[in-house]
């Protein structure tokens, strides 16, 4: 991205800002709903409210740190269980729950801090399945941002059936 140093440092405050929003409002799931109906599939979806809060977590450290050649910060088995093409394998824990609720806002604070270190100075171009070039790693965050508002959009239509 060219620009005065200024001028990418507000347009990456903007990026982060509308991602930590949006993970606010995914926030809110946790204070609204019990957890069976967190846990809840609807007839016609294929997942609950919490695996696409786990799914977005396991996507972000993906697009973002994986496609940047860096380990992200989950565990392998929190991958396996959210990753693409996966779908809810049982109920979750309370626990486990409570896990997902400290990963979705610990990990914006820690990949800002990382992006203000200077660690992400690589970037491996991927085509996404729904046919987004993603060349670099602002790409990235904004399909990022794109792919979660998605996934709030089905939350949203999930709620209103547990």
């Amino acid at each position: 991205m060219a620009g005065t140093i200024e001028s990418i440092t507000i347009y990456m405050e903007s990026l982060f800002k509308t991602w930590k929003t949006g993970r606010k409002l995914y926030l809110n799931f946790f204070e609204n709903y019990t957890l069976d109906q967190l846990n809840e599939v609807p007839d016609g979806f294929n997942n609950n409210l919490i695996w696409n809060i786990g799914h977005i977590i396991v996507a972000q450290q993906s697009l973002i740190y994986n496609l940047s050649n860096l380990d992200g910060y989950l565990p392998e088995r929190l991958v396996e269980l959210y990753k693409p093409g996966t779908k809810p394998s049982g109920q979750i824990t309370q626990e486990a729950c409570d896990e997902l609720k400290e990963l979705l806002t610990a990990l914006i604070d820690r990949t800002i801090s990382d992006f203000d270190a200077g660690k992400f100075t690589t970037f491996t171009e991927r085509t996404t399945r729904t046919g987004f070039h993603l060349a670099t790693l602002e790409d990235a965050l904004h399909f990022n941002n794109y792919h979660e508002g998605l996934h709030l959009g089905y939350m949203m239509s999930i709620r209103k059936l547990v």
